[in-house]
Order: C-alpha cells, then structure tokens, then sequence
C-alpha cells in the first residue's frame, strides 16, 4: 500500500545539501575535489571516482579504486572489487589474526576475498548477502543477526552495520592511498554518490543512508543502480551513444546481481534536433539473482553426492552452496570447459581425510540456471505463485517463482500501453549478465515476444558489467554539474497534501481539506522546490493526521498552488496517523520544502520558522502506487 514510510523525525541541525563535508574541527570543507561513486553491491562493493575540475577539452577520466585488502594468510593486495563478504573470526583467530591491512592495526574481522574464501571453510561465521537482508522488512534491520543462525559464541552485526563495514573499508582504504599527505581529500569531504537497486522501498534507502552515516560517511546522494549502468553505457560510448539509439527506441536495463533481480525501461525521444532519455518505468524488488543459482546447483550436486548414500548437513551444504558459486562463475566463463571440481570437508577430527570430492558438470549447470531461471515463456506469462504455509521459516524472503524470464514478462506486459513499451534495445548489467549464454538466453525469450521487424531486439554492448555501476554513478555526478547527459524522470501525475481550512467551528461539520500542490506534474527527480511565502501550522506532540492526495487530470498546477474545490478532479491517494515529535499539542508555524529524488521518493520537509534547527520529514515513494 502506498503511503508515507518515515516521519516523526526531527533533525537537528538543519542543514541542506553540502558539496563536501565536516572536517574534524566541525568546519565546513569549502569544495570536494573527487565525484565518487560507490556500488554497495550483494557480492562486490566498488569505488570508481573523477576529478570535479578537468581540462574541458577532453572527456573526463573515470577510474576505479583498488582496494587493499586480505587475500590470505599474511597476505594483503590491490583489488578492483571489495566481495560484500564478513568473517566473524572465533577469539583464538582474532588474537593469531594477521594484521595485513596498512592503516589497521586492531583488527576485530574480515572483510572481502580472504573474508570470502575463509567463510566458503566455515559458513556459519560468514557473513553475506548483507544488502538483501536490509530490505527484509520481517527481521530488525538494526539488531544484530548475522551470521543468520550462526551460535551463539559468534559474534554478530546487524545488515546496517555490516553494510557500513564494507563503506568503512572503502573509506580507509581511499583515505590511505588518496588522503594519506592531505585530510581535505578524506573520502567523507568528496562528492558521494551511492548506489540502490531501483525496487529498494523508502525503508532500506534510509537504512543505506544509515549504513553510510555509520561509516562516517555523512553527505550521500542515492541513485537507483539500473540508471548507473546506463550512464555508464553512455560514458563507455563517448559521443557515439547516439549513433547506437535512436528516437523512439524503449530501453530494457537487465540488472541481474548476486541478490536481486532489477528491470527498468528507458525512452528515447527527439528533442528539437537532440536525444532525450526519459526512465518511463521501474520494476518490482524480486529478491532472485546469482545466490538463488548457487543454492540450486548446491542442491543438484547434494543428490547427486546422496547417490553414494553420503548424506550432507546443513553446515556442509552452506559449504558446498559456496564452492558451487565459485564453480558457476568458472563453467560460464569459460564454455570449453565441461565441470569443475568441487569439494566438501567432511565433519570429525579427520577433516582433511573425509574431504568430499565431487564435479558440478556443465549439463547440470545448464539444466539447473538456464531451464530454472531463465525458461523460454509467452509474453503474457506470469510468475507462479507457490501455495503458503501456515508457518515459515524466518529468514531472507525469496520469490515463489525464481524464473526471471517471467518475471520479466510480468513487468513488461502490466506496463500502461505494453505495445509501445516493447524493448527494441537492451542493456544488461550485473554479475549474473556476464555470461554470454545467458544474455543469449534472454534475447531470444524477448525476441520471440515481438516479431515487427521495425522493433527488432538490439544488444548495447556494456565495458565491464562488474565495475558498470560505480563508474555510472560516478559519471551521473558530472551530469549534475552539466558536464553530462541527464536522464530524465519526471513525475507523471500531480501530488498534493491536504490542508484544513481555517475557518469557524460549525457543529458537525470538519473543517473542510483543501489541496496544496507540493509536486507538481513534470518534477523531475533530483529536484527540489522550496515554498517560503507559504505558511502553515504543524500540530506536535499528538495525534495528527494527514492526508495525500493525486491527479492526473490537473497537470498545469505548479508548486504552492491551493486547490479549494477539488472533488472530481484530484482523488484521495492515502491517509497516515502520526504523532510528531514536540511539546504535546503545541502549534508550530512552518514552511515546507519539497524533494523529489533521484530514486522516487517524495520528501515533504516541515520546517520551524521560530526555531531554524527543527524540521520534520514526511516520506512517500511514488513508485509503490498501481
């Protein structure tokens, strides 16, 4: 149900949006001198930056950070990709730990390859998936429960604070390699921008923002990551990017991660002479990605081990669920290969000796990704919706149906005018999406949806499908400076929130709503408008309510207009009880700024007009209405 996510939340102080940060003596750094960008990823975390100045007469550079960290014993290096992986060491471990990392001598934990590799030997002290279980809404995103059903004696994070792990590693690792002479480079003083799968809902946006905060990562702007990969797409094409689309083209960004599962479509138009892109639609969260694939390959080689009346427990299955993503990633990157060894500790004293040895073969990979995941269906396909049980295991919540081609199918035909939204392009992004078999895959499923030769289905070729995302976000930052294209995304409808009339009491008769155009039609993402001539009163301290409002029929009412006679023409969208925070009862004159974001979510700020560093968020995302 749509609705208003967060409120009640007072900040203190008021403070906008900074380019830069605050240094150690709470003084404002006057400007950034890096755009960065940052992929919080399900099973890499990637830093790609630029420089805010450059010589105007080339294309800016776009590098990626690379990371010191743990890849052994003793053994530390550079690597592009940070693995969104934790081990909880047990105390023998952590007081034998090596300290390899140059800038960390206390080290309480692993984080990244030798955190991934040491987890793969004993699962219930590794940490993963973090980014899944932050839009969990069944669990306490902020207690500490992972390792999920790890023992007692292990030490646990909560999904935010692991989050901040991975953007706390990043941030001592830039600090030593690129702040280390100069602490106004220090990454908390750059221009951040950080990356959400477009399906987020307002809660774990806020948790990621939270998660950066952690890492004393103060000033992040998020920015759904389907829209990351395509400004990357345009950066890797420099001018040529329009030569490769084409005025009424319709975009399909296929952004298959470790965890999840993100579509979003794209439109090219003319605009007197010039191309415009325009982000028309955005799918749902499908918690279905590379995981989902190597617990089902763990269980295809777990019947086969069962064969030789070797039956696996639930400690060696997380371990082979482990060395069966290692052993996908080899067979789809290479497909001379027919199987890759796999092999499993046994339990006891002898665990060397009882090593299972066994082969994930090609055809079983196959069979298992390609018929599983990626089935050849119609158009007006939908995903199966298994039958619930009463009682279900608490734990990450995964779609019934793990075929993304349906899922897929789902998204594209529920759009307003399906016809006109067929992709006539795609682009794909994540992980999963490096394997040519499966891009082939999912070509041709589309393809066999729409046979007009004028829509043919092309393939835009994507750099690096890892590093896609961190560089994209970095470049959408120079398109903010006007030093890049935009996408655009604009609201299209008109949002309002109900005022009570100020008037006499009339006994039986409420005081009568009117309409106050916050958002108007158009607005784009990104932006924000500020209404100061306004006035309003906020009641504090007891129940209020407040009522949202939406039309699609009074597209030319601008910010700040007041709609008295509105039925007919504006209709009731939802209503939310809170209790804001403040003296009980107390009456407070207010004004309001409005932003819209660049991941949809609709910030309504109330903001005191006797005191400066109080203000009040109301929070809608305009994406959840059907």
């Amino acid at each position: 149900m749509p609705g208003i996510l967060h409120f009640a939340e007072v900040f203190s102080p008021l403070k906008g949006f900074v380019l830069g940060g605050l240094n150690k003596e709470n003084k404002y750094v006057t400007k950034p001198t890096y755009i960065v960008g940052i992929d919080l990823g399900t099973t890499n975390t990637i830093l790609a930056y630029t420089t805010v100045e450059h010589d105007p007469r080339t294309a800016p550079a776009i590098k990626v950070l690379e990371v010191p960290q743990s890849i052994g014993p003793g053994e530390a290096a550079e690597r592009p990709t940070l693995p969104s992986f934790i081990f909880q060491p047990s105390k023998h471990e952590m007081t034998s730990l090596d300290r390899t990392l140059p800038w960390d001598s206390e080290v309480s934990q692993m984080v990244g390859h030798y955190a991934r590799d040491k987890g793969s030997e004993q699962p219930q002290r590794l940490i993963s998936s973090s980014k899944s279980w932050l839009c969990n809404a069944m669990v306490d995103r902020n207690s500490s429960i992972l390792p999920w059903e790890a023992p007692e004696e292990i030490a646990k994070l909560s999904p935010v604070a692991a989050s901040a792990a991975f953007l706390n590693h990043l941030r001592l690792a830039w600090n030593y390699i690129v702040a280390k002479e100069d602490e106004s480079k220090g990454l908390e003083y750059q221009e951040l921008f950080l990356t959400v799968p477009a399906s987020f809902d307002a809660v774990a946006r806020e948790l990621t923002v939270e998660a950066a905060k952690m890492a004393n990562l103060p000033d992040v702007t998020l920015l759904e990551e389907p829209q990351a990969a395509f400004y990357a797409w345009i950066h890797s094409c420099g001018e040529s990017w329009r030569e490769k689309i084409r005025p009424g083209d319709i975009v399909l960004v296929c952004d298959l991660g470790g965890g999840t599962s993100d579509f979003s479509l794209i439109r090219v138009s003319d605009e007197k002479g010039d191309l415009g892109l325009e982000r028309i639609a955005v799918g749902d969260h499908l918690l279905v990605g590379g995981d989902n694939m190597d617990l089902a390959l763990a269980y295809a080689v777990s019947q086969e081990v069962a064969q030789t009346k070797t039956k696996l427990d639930a400690w060696q299955m997380r371990t082979l669920w482990h060395a069966c993503r290692t052993a996908k990633e080899a067979l789809l990157g290479d497909l001379s290969c027919e199987s890759i060894p796999v092999s499993i500790l046994g339990r006891g004293s002898g665990l060397i000796g009882n090593t299972i040895r066994t082969d994930l073969k090609r055809t079983v990979m196959e069979q298992v990704i390609i018929d599983g995941f990626f089935p050849t269906c119609e158009r007006n396909s939908r995903p199966m919706v298994a039958s619930k049980t009463g009682i279900r295991e608490t734990g990450l919540i995964y779609e019934s149906d793990p075929a993304i081609t349906r899922h897929l199918s789902y998204f594209l035909d529920r759009q307003p005018d399906p016809a006109a939204t067929t992709p006539t392009a795609i682009l794909f992004n994540g992980g999963v999406m490096k394997s040519e078999m499966l891009r082939s895959r999912v070509m041709d499923v589309i393809s066999s949806w729409n046979r007009q030769e004028d829509r043919k289905l092309r393939h835009l070729d994507s750099e690096n499908l890892d590093l896609a995302v961190a560089k994209g976000a970095t470049y959408y930052g120079l398109a903010r400076r006007g030093r890049g294209v935009r996408i655009r995304s604009g609201l299209a409808k008109t949002y309002y929130i109900g005022v009570a009339a100020s008037m006499p009491a009339v006994p039986g008769m409420p005081a009568p709503i009117k309409a106050f155009c916050v958002a108007p039609f158009g607005m784009e993402e990104g932006t924000e408008n500020i209404l100061p001539e306004q006035e309003f009163n906020l009641v504090v301290g007891e129940e209020a309510t407040f009522d949202f409002l939406v039309s699609n029929l009074r597209i030319e009412d601008p910010a700040g207009v007041m709609v008295e006679d509105w039925h007919g023409e504006i209709d009731h969208l939802t209503t939310i009880d809170a209790t804001l925070e403040g003296e009980a009862g107390r009456i407070i004159p207010v004004t309001l700024k409005v932003k819209l974001t660049e991941i949809g979510t609709l910030e309504l700020w109330c903001v005191s007009k006797q005191e400066s560093n109080q203000r009040w968020k109301l929070e809608f995302n305009v994406r959840e209405q059907k």
